[in-house]
């Protein structure tokens, strides 16, 4: 491979890791569900004003993903992906469970 095609190569990797944000971008999310009635499911999490953006509520069984030890924790919500319409956001840890069930 020749230098410049290396160079554009991790620049290509470099950038790709950069888009996204850091939960997406390294580590596949563990499959599992929602274990609560339903959950509130958020854009963002600010450590100051807490979640925002309410993207839409999350129900029992709903397919969602994260990793424990790699995936963010903020006061309790979690960075996790929904497999629905496969996207990134926030939810309550507690509402996170049935891991590896489908």
């Amino acid at each position: 491979m020749s230098i410049r095609a290396r160079v554009v190569a991790a620049s290509a990797a470099v950038a790709i890791l950069a888009a996204g944000t850091p939960a997406d971008a390294v580590v596949v999310p563990r499959h599992a569900i929602n274990i609560c009635q339903s959950a509130s499911f958020y854009a963002n999490y600010d450590s100051a004003s807490g979640p925002s953006g309410l993207k839409r509520i999350l129900y029992y069984g709903d397919k969602i993903g994260h990793t424990p030890g790699v995936h963010p924790v903020y006061n309790g919500w979690a960075a996790t992906f929904d497999f629905g319409p496969n996207d990134w956001g926030y939810m309550r840890l507690e509402c996170i469970g049935g891991y590896d069930s489908w």
